[in-house]
């Protein structure tokens, strides 16, 4: 888990230093923060689909676990597994807000 977060940590510092970097050169100095948005757009998505990935990896495997000793909680453990499912339309619908502000 320390490494995963610490993975997250380099990326995040990569997207705001490699930016940094590159405004030395004359073209990319005229370049605003207007032209992040499609970036962003897509780590939005990327990101909320690597957490629903995850949520419903859990959420789905404790729901085996209790489908097969009470089928019963079939119904509630779809609800569980739906709400994680949810958090990528959660990042679609930022996505859509960040391609509209430009």
């Amino acid at each position: 888990m320390r490494l995963w977060v610490f993975g997250l940590s380099v990326f995040n510092a990569l997207l705001v230093l490699v930016p940094g970097a590159a405004a030395q050169s004359a073209e990319a100095q005229s370049l605003g923060v207007a032209d992040a948005g499609p970036m962003a757009a897509a780590v939005s998505v990327g990101l909320a689909a690597i957490g629903a990935g995850i949520a419903v990896g859990i959420a789905g495997a404790a729901a085996i676990g209790a489908i097969a000793e009470k089928p019963e909680l079939f119904g509630r453990t779809l609800i569980f597994v739906g709400l994680a499912e949810g958090i990528v339309i959660y990042g679609l619908i930022v996505s859509f807000i960040i391609l509209g502000a430009q």
